[in-house]
């Protein structure tokens, strides 16, 4: 065992683990002496066999797994049984590789174009690159790569993880995840926070780290100790025990010191997630992601299909609020159901609200399903368009969902200028919600998807603070409750400066609301507006995140 080693990395989800290292089995590479095909058409056949070998074990593994994984893995089977990537492995059969070499070239081919396309497409590429690579063992006859079966409870480390991957974990015996690429808003960090497993990203030379090596990870700092010694395990064992108590004593409505109240709520994107979230102490939904009714189908989801589903996610919640996303999907969500045709910059794009104008009978549907569901339920639904710009939007989808006896209708504040003219935008609806990962993007120009940009995709950054401030800025004016759905929200110290800038309510993975629930508790209303006005006033992201770290109450700060 050699000398302690503490490296940091990006902490993504909350909570410390130390275990044994699970090394992740490597992409499968093609041999660099594999013969082309015997006959194009043999070559056609196992490409062709291979990529249906994928999708048939994908959707096996969707079939064992929660609803939230079943989408996410049947999404993944699509791309593998897409007819365009088995054409473009082809025309490299036909121009003499071998299989391997083919789907490989092929998925590269697909990825330089996803990398391009930037949005939902990016965040896909380590889908494609999955299956090529599974592809590729299933051609050559290999195993497959991926989590490699183990039976004591370790910490899994990779280059990355698939979505495929992290949603089908074993949370029994997968204590931490660490990654060497990712970004604070990849799947592996949603995912992770999600299902309460304490999770590092952007660890440098993470893969390196011999297998069976003891670490120890904190998912809050992003602190990574390889063969930690008995000290440092022994004070991280008494830091987890301080914050069991101090988050378990906790409960109840989330509020500052000195009794102003602040909604915590949960992010969900689906009917299991709803079920997990519904039994914990939580105010209701901040963030119920529809797109995952609509993403995995080869038609649009009926009335009564979308209906059953609504009714299921709301029937935990009683009378709590539910606040539900429309479908956020376009140009750069692809919909086999509503393809509008290639475009420019699909990040830029008709997506969010821009696809529902173009076609109504979508968001009609969805509209008139979220209606039938709340009455028969009784739950308080409030529903919300993505990707809004101007206050003529905002109003025409007020209208579409009263005409659906829907009463509260609302916007998502993601681009700068519905914050920037957050005044008359919020004045046509009845809330708002901050998505602060795409504010972030937007405003700071850099693909959220994009890790070696994540310094620029901090939170922390005070020109995306001071978006947000204006945000509120407009909502005050305009007498409306601005809240906050993007993962920020969940970073207990941030989340003092938020409500600092006014925010009233905080929507973030269930895992996170303990802490953020005591980071109020010790801190009056003044207090958080006087750490927003330090954070808002430092030179940098770092410098922002200090001074509040500083600042902020020590009994707090001492269980960081």
């Amino acid at each position: 065992m050699g000398s302690p080693e503490t490296r940091r990395g990006i902490g993504v989800s909350p909570g410390t683990a130390v275990g044994p290292v699970v090394q992740v089995a490597p992409p499968v590479r093609p041999p660099a002496d594999e013969p082309p095909a015997v006959t194009p058409e043999a070559g056609a056949d196992a490409v062709r066999a291979a990529l249906e070998s994928v999708a048939v074990e994908l959707e096996a593994r969707a079939a064992k797994a929660d609803e939230h994984a079943q989408q996410i893995l049947k999404a993944t089977a699509l791309i593998a049984r897409d007819k365009g990537l088995f054409k473009a492995a082809n025309k490299q059969i036909i121009a003499g590789r071998g299989p391997a070499h083919s789907i490989a070239a092929a998925i590269e081919e697909y990825a330089a174009q996803f990398e391009a396309l930037g949005g939902y497409f990016a965040e896909r590429v380590t889908d494609l690159r999955d299956v090529g690579s599974r592809a590729v063992a299933a051609v050559l006859g290999v195993p497959a790569p991926g989590v490699p079966i183990f039976d004591v409870p370790s910490i899994i480390v990779a280059d990355d993880l698939a979505p495929a991957e992290t949603a089908t974990l074993d949370r029994a015996l997968v204590v931490g995840i660490i990654t060497e690429g990712g970004g604070r808003t990849s799947h592996t960090a949603i995912l992770a926070a999600q299902m309460g497993i304490p999770a590092v990203v952007q660890l440098e030379g993470a893969t390196a780290i011999a297998e069976g090596t003891t670490v120890a990870l904190d998912g809050d700092s992003g602190a990574v100790t390889i063969n930690p010694d008995e000290e440092l395990l022994a004070q991280q064992q008494v830091r987890r025990e301080r914050r069991a108590q101090a988050f378990g004593s906790a409960h109840g409505p989330g509020a500052t010191a000195d009794g102003h109240p602040v909604a915590l709520l949960a992010n969900i994107g689906g009917v299991d997630d709803a079920e997990r979230a519904g039994a914990q102490d939580l105010e209701g939904v901040g963030l119920f992601r529809t797109e995952f009714v609509f993403l995995s189908a080869d038609r649009a989801p009926t009335v009564e299909e979308q209906t059953d589903i609504y009714r299921r996610v709301f029937a935990p919640f009683g009378s709590r609020r539910v606040v539900v996303r429309t479908l956020d999907a376009g140009a750069d969500k692809p919909l086999a159901f509503a393809d509008l045709g290639p475009e420019e910059n699909p990040a830029l794009g008709r997506r969010g609200l821009r696809l529902s104008a173009e076609r109504p009978d979508l968001l009609d549907a969805q509209l008139e399903a979220l209606g039938i569901a709340a009455r028969e339920t009784g739950a308080d639904v409030r529903v919300m368009a993505p990707m809004v710009a101007t206050a003529e939007e905002a109003a025409w989808f007020t209208r579409r969902v009263r005409e659906n006896g829907l009463p509260k209708a609302g916007v998502m504040i993601e681009v700068p200028a519905a914050a920037l003219r957050s005044a008359h935008v919020l004045a046509e609806v009845d809330f708002g919600s901050l998505g602060t990962n795409d504010l972030a993007q937007y405003t700071m120009a850099a693909d959220r998807m994009q890790g070696e940009l994540s310094d620029l995709l901090d939170p922390w950054q005070p020109a995306v603070l001071d978006v947000v401030a204006a945000a509120c800025h407009g909502a005050q004016h305009a007498g409306r409750p601005v809240g906050v759905c993007g993962e920020s929200a969940g970073d207990p110290l941030l989340a003092l400066v938020l409500v600092g800038l006014g925010i009233s309510s905080l929507s973030m993975a269930p895992s996170k609301v303990p802490a953020v629930r005591v980071a109020l508790s010790m801190h009056t209303l003044a207090q958080c507006q006087g750490l927003a006005a330090l954070a808002r006033d430092a030179w940098d992201a770092g410098q922002a995140l200090e001074a509040v770290r500083t600042n902020a109450r020590a009994e707090f700060t001492a269980l960081l």
